[in-house]
C-alpha cells in the first residue's frame, strides 16, 4: 500500500483526509528546525500511542505505549539525536506524553534514521492535528479519527510518499 501526502491531503486506497504539514511546506529538508516537511519516500518504523486515550488501537505494526518519561531527542549535540529517549535527559528533547492530544498516536517515519546525520532534522511523525489544522514543525498531522483509520490499513511494507 502507498500513502500519498501533499500540502493539503493524505490519500491511500480510496480514502482521502485533510492534513497539516510543516509551516514552510514540503521541500528538501536541510536542517533541524527549518519547519519543512521532507519530500521523499519513507517507511513507517513504529507506532507510539497513549493507551489511556486510544484504548484499542488496531494495527499490524509494532506499537509501543507512551509512558510519562518518554521523549524524542532533537538536540544534534547528543549521541541520541533523532532517537527515543527517557527523561530526565540532559539534552533538548520533545515530550511524547502531553496534555494536549497531538501525540495520542505517533507514526514514526524513517527520515534521517539510518544513518542519523547531525542537524539534518529529527522526529518526522504523522500525528494528531491541532485545531484548525495549524501548520506543524515538519510533521504531518491528521484528525484523530482519520489517523485511527489510517493505522488500521497500514502494513509493514506500506510506503509513505510525500510529494
Amino acid at each position: 500500500m502507498h500513502i500519498y501526502i501533499n500540502n493539503k491531503f493524505v490519500s491511500y486506497n480510496n480514502y482521502k483526509a485533510k492534513c497539516a504539514i510543516g509551516k514552510r511546506g514540503i521541500s528538501i529538508k536541510k536542517k533541524e528546525g527549518d519547519f519543512i516537511t521532507p519530500k521523499g519516500t519513507f517507511k513507517i518504523k513504529e507506532i507510539f500511542y497513549r493507551k489511556d486515550r486510544v484504548p484499542n488501537l488496531i494495527t499490524s505494526l509494532k506499537k509501543t505505549v507512551i509512558r510519562k518519561n518518554m521523549g524524542w531527542c532533537d538536540d544534534p549535540k547528543s549521541k541520541l539525536y533523532n532517537k527515543l529517549i527517557n527523561f530526565p535527559f540532559k539534552y533538548s528533547a520533545e515530550k511524547l506524553y502531553r496534555k494536549e492530544n497531538t501525540y495520542d498516536i505517533i507514526l514514526v517515519l524513517n527520515f534521517n534514521l539510518n544513518p542519523v546525520r547531525k542537524n539534518k532534522g529529527s522526529a518526522i511523525f504523522i500525528h494528531v492535528a491541532k485545531k484548525n489544522f495549524q501548520p506543524t514543525q515538519g510533521c504531518i498531522a491528521l484528525n484523530k479519527s482519520d489517523l485511527i483509520e489510517l493505522v488500521k490499513s497500514i502494513k509493514k511494507n506500506t510506503v509513505v510518499k510525500i510529494i
